[in-house]
């Protein structure tokens, strides 16, 4: 029974993807089990995010080719991203890295020798990490230390605020102020082509038009659990 209940959640959360016309690009994280993955393969998944190059190589391995890391880029492991981006774009796909500081993309755009996909870290409310929705100033420093293979595709967040959330209007509360937070630091960018990538399976499993995303990475929501019920989101 639970084996066909996950592959139902992994259903559900692919369909409503498709249904909002936003890319599906599971998080990895709770799942990182080969067996699981092939359940995602068999819904049709074929872009995922990690949490780690470790983690990237592991299911790289698996034939697994369009991965997002979505964690801060560490410039100490640019020999590895290299490595793995080589491999990945032999494969047609790209590796996707995370930033929030300028001098960060400026180190990966002079270091790396594949096309390898950036994605700025937004701050929209949680208050962990990421460059301040705000903050257009700094997000414009970002874009700008973007080279010829390092490709800007978008701004990314996760909104774990919504975990504090108990109930589901609270969640679609949260949700409706990230996308506004995420819309303006797009308008701040001055770069209306870049994608809005959102991952946190509270919005996601409760928010029924997922539409203003362009991407969602919900992971926690193929085995849900205490929390997420406490939550109301399963």
């Amino acid at each position: 029974g639970d084996k066909a209940r996950a592959q139902a959640n992994i259903r559900r959360m692919a369909e409503k993807a498709r249904a909002a016309g936003a890319l599906f690009r599971p998080h990895f994280k709770t799942h990182q089990s080969a067996m699981v993955a092939r359940w995602f393969h068999d819904a049709g998944v074929r872009h995922i995010t990690v949490s780690s190059l470790g983690m990237a190589e592991h299911f790289a391995d698996l034939g697994w080719w369009d991965i997002t890391v979505a964690l801060l880029f560490n410039p100490l492991e640019l020999p590895r991203a290299n490595r793995l981006a080589q491999r990945l774009e032999s494969h047609g796909a790209r590796l996707g890295l995370l930033v929030d500081a300028p001098h960060v993309a400026g180190l990966i755009a002079d270091g790396m020798k594949s096309h390898t996909n950036i994605w700025i870290k937004v701050d929209t409310g949680y208050g962990r990490t990421g460059t301040p929705w705000h903050d257009g100033v700094r997000l414009q420093e970002i874009l700008a230390q973007c080279r010829e293979l390092t490709l800007p595709v978008g701004l990314l967040t996760h909104s774990g605020h919504s975990y504090a959330a108990r109930n589901p209007e609270q969640v679609a509360a949260i949700y409706a102020e990230t996308i506004t937070r995420m819309n303006t630091a797009r308008e701040l960018t001055q770069r209306a082509d870049l994608q809005i990538s959102l991952g946190d399976t509270p919005c996601c499993s409760i928010v029924d038009d997922l539409s203003a995303c362009d991407e969602i990475r919900p992971g926690n929501f193929v085995f849900y659990d205490l929390m997420q019920l406490q939550i109301g989101s399963c």
